[in-house]
């Protein structure tokens, strides 16, 4: 890719920082002041918040994810990964699909102003089992994935005749008892207490749902008083909530837990945390002991004057922590937040004028427990129940990117409210030519004789 003649801005990511730092960049840079090069594997972002809701089919999936080509129509996008960053020679390596497909070789994109928002991946533990059995929770496509296998598992339930097979189909095992964990966990359960109406063999009393937590309490985010409450609401619906404990293994299918537990089953969820994209450590730059890069208050990374980071990328300093010293916690939230700033000091560095530091003032956290039931601490009011659950989705909903967005996703609650759920399992969407290879495969052609 050639050198651009104005200046170029690479933006490597697109999710929340990513997508909003563009998205304010087009909006405020005038026609030909800067080139913005967005690059991310995907071609859309995805509203994480929305992926139990979505697991659930109260969300179409579609509707979850803002396409990137749409919404940032004065960007270039680059379908692709970042292999590397070579601040020195201020150019990144990036690998496209065509790449991946042997058509050619990684591209080398130079730049003037880098960006770097790739965001996070699941932080797993060498646990026995893991890989081959574990099912993450961060993409849209696992949350799909996720949906289909669960109804899966009460069919399954439903045909065998053995009960060890029906045992381990009907115990689900979530691991994380932060926002991904719990509200996976109340979603699903929701859905599958739901579905079971429709089975004749298979009754509410049969599920199991665990939740294992290694620390003693779930839910952190909201506080102490609304995390006891989301506890005693979860046990209050049969839910197995194991404080204190961790998974030890699952290999052989058995979720054999650290309080000596062994529980067969099917489904192991794993939600137990995040870390830092790997391309950080490799691009030389300044990063913490976690491997977030050090940024100062304006989102610029230490040492540099052109390289900025926020969201879970970045280590910012909370100015408005007591005692000083904090960190902004890694959540969407400031990274909404922290991408306006972003975007207003790199217009502001083009233009030669001041740069302004990130402050927040905390709006609240808010987590769903399922259909009509949740929890939320806003401006320092604890909401439950019924309320907390409105409070929720119109929290969401109002951050949800584009008009077009919101406007779909309202639709299909109305719908979701006026109509009875979807039940269906669409797992052979995940290979969807299992079907051809069997026709064309030896055996397959009809004998025309």
């Amino acid at each position: 890719m050639a050198r651009a003649s104005t200046p170029r801005i690479l933006v490597i990511g697109g999710g929340y920082v990513g997508m909003y730092t563009a998205l304010r960049l087009q909006r405020k840079l005038k026609r030909g002041e800067a080139e913005i090069v967005v690059v991310e594997p995907q071609p859309y972002m995805t509203y994480q918040p929305f992926l139990p809701e979505a697991a659930a089919g109260s969300i179409s999936p579609r509707h979850v994810v803002v396409p990137l080509r749409r919404v940032l129509a004065g960007c270039r996008i680059v379908a692709g990964e970042a292999r590397a960053v070579d601040h020195a020679e201020r150019r990144a390596t990036v690998a496209t699909l065509a790449t991946k497909e042997g058509g050619g070789n990684d591209l080398e994109i130079p730049y003037d102003h880098l960006v770097l928002a790739p965001g996070s991946v699941s932080r797993t533990l060498p646990v026995p089992g893991l890989a081959d059995h574990g099912i993450g929770f961060r993409t849209v496509e696992e949350a799909i994935g996720l949906r289909n296998h669960v109804l899966e598992q009460l069919d399954i339930a439903s045909s065998t005749r053995d009960a060890e097979v029906r045992e381990a189909a009907l115990t689900f095992v979530v691991v994380g008892g932060g926002y991904a964990g719990v509200e996976a966990l109340a979603e699903l359960e929701n859905m599958a207490r739901y579905a079971v109406r429709y089975y004749h063999n298979v009754a509410e009393d049969d599920l199991r749902w665990v939740l294992v937590e290694a620390s003693d309490h779930i839910l952190p985010e909201v506080g102490e008083e609304l995390g006891r409450y989301a506890l005693r609401e979860l046990r209050g619906r049969n839910v197995d909530i194991r404080l204190q404990t961790r998974l030890a293994s699952c290999e052989g299918r058995i979720a054999t837990l650290s309080d000596g537990d062994r529980l067969p089953t099917r489904t192991l969820v794993w939600t137990a945390g995040v870390r830092p994209a790997p391309l950080l450590a490799g691009t030389g730059l300044p990063v913490t002991g976690r491997g977030r890069l050090r940024t100062a208050a304006t989102l610029l990374v230490e040492g540099t004057d052109c390289v900025w980071a926020a969201g879970d990328a970045a280590a910012v300093p909370d100015l408005t922590a007591d005692p000083p010293g904090a960190e902004c916690a890694p959540n969407a939230q400031h990274a909404v937040r922290q991408s306006r700033v972003l975007a207003d000091n790199l217009v502001a560095t083009l233009r030669g004028r001041p740069l302004t530091d990130y402050r927040h003032a905390s709006a609240g956290s808010v987590a769903s427990l399922g259909l009509h039931k949740g929890v939320a601490y806003i401006h320092g009011r604890a909401v439950k129940g019924y309320p907390a659950w409105v409070v929720h989705r119109l929290y969401h909903l109002g951050r949800m990117p584009t008009l077009n967005r919101k406007a779909r996703v309202l639709a299909e609650w109305i719908l979701a409210g006026l109509f009875k759920r979807e039940i269906v399992s669409l797992g052979s969407l995940e290979h969807p030519r299992a079907e051809f290879e069997l026709a064309a495969g030896p055996g397959g052609e009809p004998d025309r004789s």
